[in-house]
């Protein structure tokens, strides 16, 4: 059982980093400066960040030990969290490019998206 679920866990992270590296070129192609680092390629970690202008920075980190979201602006940070909470942060960023808002437009903390 053990095995399996280490196995299922190595290809849930895996998923997710192919899921960022296309959210980061979907994003720069946007106008964000955005950037996805793997190590190597086992594709077993990854950072992320975005930058969505005015000092409001996003960094998603993703590997076998843990998946952090930690919000930045002004270096100072907004909100920073762990798992899952972390990962249902992402469809907020998403959503900037499901509805195409643009860097300049958006000024508030992604986690306030759903009050657009």
């Amino acid at each position: 059982m053990f095995i399996r679920l280490a196995e299922q866990h190595r290809q849930f992270v895996q998923d997710l980093v192919m899921n960022l590296q296309a959210l980061a070129i979907v994003l720069e192609n946007r106008g964000y400066l955005a950037s996805c680092y793997t190590c190597g390629n086992q594709m077993n970690s990854a950072s992320f960040m975005v930058s969505l202008g005015d000092n409001h920075l996003i960094r998603f980190l993703v590997s076998d030990y843990g998946i952090t979201w930690t919000e930045m602006r002004d270096d100072r940070e907004l909100m920073k969290l762990e798992g899952a909470e972390a990962i249902s942060q992402l469809q907020d960023l998403a959503n900037l490019v499901k509805y195409q808002i643009q860097p300049s437009e958006f000024r508030r903390p992604v986690g306030n998206l759903a009050s657009i």
